[in-house]
């Protein structure tokens, strides 16, 4: 005999989904068009009809320990294609928030970061914090030159730089812990080197999104984004240890290599922001929802 599972629906984890963009979970009628459309969706799995069952029923811990959340590129197939407008993209979107808010640590830190009403505060403080740095951080010897460390001293710049870098990792490696606990329990399984470095690849390459039918410039806008703030990381991290070293000096020249990486690599950024935006734009159900 089969034993009996109690469920125990969440109604506000439901609730919580709904506001962050999942809207429309409730017209879902369980009627497996998605799974059958979802190029992406597993031969032995009803993904992602499976999921949107769970979300209905509020089933959070089911939910946020669920590698599947993460297979969705929100490409729009299964929207198209659902009879009731379910738009199961928009409420994987608010699951996978849902989710990182769960293992983020602190997790008030990860709410902030997923709520529009928390982005003046999320940008103020940073900018408080160089306010400060600028107006009472002692000042090396004036230059007639216009120089970033004449306003904001180096030194105070790599002690933030360190100080926060140590935070950040701190912050990662907790919530990864999270992360990897809530999969094993899922019964995922360990997850081999192999696997690892096929998530890295589909990152960077973004092959997945190809298979998309209906959101074809996406891939290309997530990849010019992506790789453009790859670009500015490897030139900020290039310069500032080359800085430290007195192998470098800043301001760089117009016509430093560097410079000009760091210019293609921001432009880069530009264009992928652009093609994302026109195509948020042309969705008036995504434009009425964006921030």
């Amino acid at each position: 005999m089969q034993e009996a599972l109690l469920v125990q629906p969440d109604t506000r984890f439901v609730r919580e989904v709904i506001a962050a963009g999942g809207g429309d979970l409730k017209k879902c009628m369980q009627c497996g068009t998605c799974s059958a459309v979802c190029t992406l969706a597993p031969d032995d799995a009803t993904f992602p009809r499976k999921q949107m069952l769970d979300a209905q029923w509020g089933l959070k811990d089911r939910l946020v320990g669920d590698p599947a959340i993460w297979l969705c590129h929100n490409c729009g197939d299964c929207t198209t294609y659902c009879p009731r407008g379910a738009r199961p993209g928009d409420v994987f979107g608010a699951l996978r928030q849902k989710a990182i808010e769960h293992f983020a640590f602190p997790r008030a830190l990860g709410r902030a970061a997923g709520s529009p009403k928390a982005l003046v505060a999320l940008l103020l403080f940073p900018a408080l914090i160089f306010w400060a740095i600028a107006a009472w951080a002692p000042k090396g010897k004036p230059s007639p030159d216009l120089e970033f460390a004449n306003v904001f001293p180096i030194p105070v710049l790599e002690a933030l730089f360190f100080g926060l870098s140590g935070l950040v990792l701190a912050v990662f490696l907790v919530g990864l812990m999270r992360f990897m606990k809530a999969l094993r329990a899922s019964g995922a399984g360990v997850i081999y080197p192999a696997a690892l470095m096929a998530a890295i690849v589909e990152i960077m390459t973004h092959e997945r999104f190809s298979k998309c039918d209906r959101s074809t410039n996406r891939r290309l806008g997530h990849l010019l984004t992506f790789w453009g703030f790859v670009g500015l990381a490897l030139t900020g991290t290039a310069v500032g240890i080359g800085s430290m070293a007195g192998i470098m000096h800043t301001p760089l020249a117009l016509s430093s290599p560097w410079k000009l990486f760091a210019n293609a690599s921001a432009a880069t950024i530009l264009i992928g922001s652009l093609v994302l935006l026109v195509d948020r734009v042309k969705d008036p159900k995504q434009r009425a929802a964006s921030t």
